[in-house]
């Protein structure tokens, strides 16, 4: 007589997942339960700063179709999924951050933001509130450049000192993945996960504080800093 006991050792898939002695076994004594796609998009999410459907198609199809394990496997790390399907793009973030419980572990390093380079993140998420619409946002260095001078403050002795300030911060949108070149020189489009990166609170509160500054002349700003998560790469 054949034996239907279940194994208890093996636990059970979560929902919209394949059977995971048959499809998720990637090796000799994997006990992971997410198929190959699953792991590959779990791990783009851990290495930041995003995954988008732009950037990485096949993982974004991965991500939806078996979110819920993700999501799961990512709570288990204290961390938070955050997942736009309009604009298309998700980032994880600590989960301290989302329900207010500062005492749980803080994963995710937090990477400490200059004055400019808040400013900077702030005006590219307002072109891309001003360009919803589904079209691509694309700006300019120069004349990013150029928004920004406001905050040079009345002393304006050391311009050259203040443009090297803005390309600093430029090249580190950049390098996190928030400015991406395209074909032409000079022109970059900006992720679209930068709608989720503040919230209406944080954005007043940083708006303000640019408003006292400015008005003071305070050439010492860039002393100011928010944080953002950034992942262990």
């Amino acid at each position: 007589m054949t034996d239907t006991t279940p194994n208890s050792a093996s636990p059970a898939p979560f929902p919209g997942t394949h059977d995971p002695a048959v499809s998720a076994r990637l090796w000799d004594g994997d006990v992971g339960q997410l198929r190959d796609g699953s792991r590959r998009a779990l791990v783009q999410l851990l290495r930041g700063p995003y995954l988008s459907s732009n950037r990485h198609a096949n993982l974004w199809s991965a991500l939806l179709a078996d979110e819920a394990p993700i999501r799961s496997r990512l709570a288990d790390l204290y961390l938070d999924l955050v997942l736009d399907l309009e604009a298309e793009v998700a980032f994880v973030r600590n989960v301290g951050a989302a329900v207010d419980r500062p005492d749980v572990p803080k994963v995710l390093r937090t990477a400490p933001l200059t004055f400019l380079d808040t400013a900077l993140l702030l005006h590219l998420r307002q072109q891309l509130l001003h360009d919803a619409g589904g079209s691509k946002t694309i700006v300019g260095r120069d004349e990013v450049a150029d928004q920004l001078r406001v905050y040079q403050g009345h002393d304006k002795a050391d311009p050259a000192g203040f443009a090297k300030r803005i390309e600093a911060s430029w090249k580190k949108m950049v390098r996190y993945g928030l400015l991406a070149p395209t074909s032409t020189e000079g022109r970059f489009e900006v992720s679209p996960v930068l709608r989720l990166v503040f919230g209406a609170e944080e954005i007043r509160a940083v708006q303000e504080e640019y408003r006292r500054l400015v008005g003071a002349g305070d050439e010492d700003s860039q002393g100011t800093a928010d944080e953002v998560e950034e992942e262990d790469a």
